[in-house]
């Protein structure tokens, strides 16, 4: 009996609460229009300004995220491009190289037909003497390749020097500009002989010195060919030495002298021709000097 009193009382707690509900409803409608006004102020203060500060936060957000995604892209194509740059520079050293290797090949090659009447080996140059200018250097061909002390040396586009030791797989070479060497030489185009020096003081200058030339009739200028001499002892004959880049008459008026620019670049030799036949050889004579 007690529990049908307390569901009655509920029930009208309910009723009288939905009246009350109906009956503000019906209060605020007919005020609506001017309650309309102060709310809208009050949302235009705070509700607005802080609904375009999310959207203007969600914005920012969105654009970092897709900042962060074009950084992403834009590094892993980079990485890409440049491994794609790191195979080109390695592709276009590789080509240098071999560009630069056929050029010294054809160089040899046509140096090889100016002198086809002699036999000769290739080599490389594996070393040097200390300073800028190859005077003396090391070649990896010896007494197993048949080379012998004596044997002309070429390189560029003439004479470098000449064998002067020999191990079994290495030789050493001492070249036309070493101060010691003395080279009988001769005018092309006149047969005027000479002898021409060493001198390393004047590599700087790019020449190499010639004196001892006959003061004769015969004109000689500048820009005509040295040549070795058919009376060298030791250096076989018709070798490009250089051509003349200065000659004069001498105080005694019975000689001239002067530079030569050498046919070979004594600043860079790496690879050289070794002429298997020496002088003594060929004229069957024992060596007495150059």
């Amino acid at each position: 009996m007690r529990k049908k009193n307390q569901t009655s009382h509920t029930n009208r707690y309910i009723l009288l609460g939905l009246s009350l509900f109906c009956a503000l409803m019906m209060v605020l409608s007919s005020f609506s229009d001017k309650a309309a006004g102060p709310f809208k102020v009050l949302a235009n203060v705070t509700v607005i300004p802080l609904q375009q500060g999310i959207n203007y936060i969600g914005g920012w957000l969105g654009d970092m995220k897709d900042n962060f995604s074009t950084m992403e892209q834009l590094r892993a194509e980079n990485e890409s491009l440049q491994e794609q740059v790191d195979a080109l520079t390695t592709e276009n050293n590789y080509l240098q190289e071999e560009s630069y290797e056929y050029e010294r090949l054809q160089e040899l090659y046509e140096l090889d037909q100016n002198y086809a009447e002699y036999e000769k080996t290739a080599a490389h140059v594996i070393g040097k003497d200390s300073g800028n200018w190859f005077n003396t250097f090391t070649i990896d061909k010896g007494s197993n390749d048949g080379i012998e002390v004596d044997m002309n040396v070429l390189a560029g586009s003439g004479l470098a020097g000449i064998v002067t030791e020999v191990g079994p797989t290495w030789a050493k070479v001492r070249s036309i500009i070493d101060d010691s060497t003395n080279v009988s030489g001769m005018v092309l185009s006149t047969s005027d002989t000479c002898i021409v020096s060493g001198d390393l003081s004047l590599m700087s200058s790019g020449q190499i010195a010639f004196d001892q030339m006959e003061n004769n009739d015969n004109v000689v200028s500048v820009g005509d060919q040295i040549v070795t001499s058919y009376i060298s002892d030791k250096y076989l004959q018709g070798i490009l030495i250089g051509s003349i880049s200065e000659i004069n008459v001498d105080s005694n008026n019975l000689t001239r002298s002067g530079y030569i620019t050498p046919a070979v670049d004594f600043k860079n030799i790496q690879e050289v021709l070794v002429i298997t036949t020496t002088k003594a050889e060929l004229t069957g004579e024992n060596d007495t000097g150059e």
